[in-house]
C-alpha cells in the first residue's frame, strides 16, 4: 500500500527524475494521422492536446481521442491543469455537429466528450454538451457516449440538461483528496462534486470519477475519498500519477510505484467499484470503453 507522504517534503517539478515506467509512446501510423487530420479539419479541440495527456500517442494511434467542447479556454484556474485559463470566446453553436461528424468519420464505438469549465455562461455550457450527445446519437446510434463534465456550479437543472441527453456514462472527477481541494481546484468544492455524482447516479446513469496521486495526499485520505465516492454510488474509478505540465504548476511530491497502483486497484474493487483503471499513466478517459463491457448493474 502507498506510504504516507509528508506534505512538507514537496519536490520541485524539475528535481525528481522520471522513472522508466513513465516513458510514453509517441504517436505514429495511419490511424494517428487520420485522427489529427479529422480534428484539424473540423476545427475541434481535444483534452489530449490541451492537457498534455501522456497517452495521446497511444490513443490516437488506436484511432481514438477525447473531444473537448466549448473551446479551449477555461474559466477556472486549477493549479494542476495545463488547459489555458482566461476569458473564453463566443460559443460555437455548430461545434456539436462537427463533433458528431468526427465520431462518424473516426468510426468510434465509444466517444468521450469533455468540456472546459464555462462559468461565464448561464447554463455553464450544459446545453452544448447535451446537444453534442444528441448529434452523436443521431449520426451514429451504435456509439456509446461518456460525458466528462465540470461541476456546473452545482446547479441541478443544468446537470439535468446533460442527463436528459442520456450519456451512457457520466464522469466527474474529484481530482484529489478533501484536504487538497482548494490547493488544486481553487474554484471547486469537494461536497459539490460528490453531489453531482449522486444526482447522476440517482437519475440512473453509470457514474465515474477519478483522482491523481503524488500531490501530497496520505493513504488514509485516499481511503476517505474512495469511501465518499462509494457512498454516492460511484461505480467506475480511475487513479493515475500526477505529472506537472510545467515547473509553474502544483508541485509533485512523489512518484508512485506500479505495484502501489495495483494495490490501489485491488482496494477499489474490494470497496465495490465495478471497474477500476489504476496505473502511472491512467487518465480519465484511458481505456474508457472497458467500463461498459465490464459493467454489471447490481446496484
Amino acid at each position: 500500500m502507498p506510504a504516507k507522504t509528508n506534505p512538507k517534503n514537496a519536490a520541485s517539478n524539475s528535481s525528481l527524475r522520471r522513472p522508466e515506467w513513465l516513458k510514453v509512446r509517441l504517436g505514429s501510423g495511419d490511424p494517428f494521422i487520420q485522427v489529427r487530420q479529422t480534428l484539424e479539419g473540423n476545427n475541434l479541440h481535444t483534452v489530449c492536446e490541451s492537457a498534455r495527456c501522456p497517452n495521446l500517442g497511444e490513443c490516437w494511434s488506436r484511432g481514438t481521442a477525447t473531444f473537448m467542447v466549448l473551446g479551449n479556454i477555461c474559466t477556472r484556474s486549477c493549479t494542476f491543469c495545463n488547459v489555458q485559463a482566461g476569458r473564453p470566446g463566443a460559443v460555437d453553436m455548430e461545434e456539436p455537429r462537427r463533433v458528431a461528424e468526427s465520431v462518424v468519420k473516426m468510426n468510434l464505438k465509444h466517444a468521450v466528450l469533455t468540456m472546459v469549465a464555462r462559468d461565464d455562461l448561464p447554463d455553464s455550457g450544459a446545453g452544448i454538451v447535451a446537444e453534442s450527445i444528441r448529434q452523436i446519437r443521431q449520426l451514429k446510434p451504435d456509439c456509446t457516449i461518456e460525458a466528462l463534465i465540470s461541476d456546473l456550479k452545482g446547479i441541478k437543472k443544468d446537470l439535468d440538461t446533460i442527463l436528459q441527453s442520456q450519456p451512457d456514462i457520466l464522469n466527474h472527477n474529484m481530482e484529489t483528496v478533501r484536504r487538497l481541494q482548494k490547493a488544486l481546484r481553487i474554484q471547486a468544492c469537494y461536497e459539490r462534486s460528490l453531489q453531482i455524482l449522486q444526482w447522476s447516479r440517482q437519475a440512473g446513469l453509470m457514474t465515474k470519477s477519478g483522482i491523481m496521486v503524488g500531490v501530497g495526499e496520505t493513504f488514509d485520505e485516499i481511503i476517505e475519498v474512495l469511501k465518499d465516492l462509494r457512498t454516492v454510488g460511484c461505480q467506475v474509478l480511475t487513479m493515475g500519477q500526477y505529472l506537472p505540465p510545467t515547473r509553474h504548476h502544483y508541485p509533485l511530491y512523489r512518484y508512485y510505484d506500479p505495484s502501489e497502483f495495483e494495490d490501489l486497484k485491488e482496494l477499489g474493487l474490494e470497496m465495490g467499484f465495478t471497474h477500476v483503471e489504476s496505473g502511472p499513466l491512467v487518465r480519465s478517459s484511458y481505456h474508457a470503453e472497458k467500463a461498459l463491457t465490464e459493467f454489471a448493474p447490481s446496484e
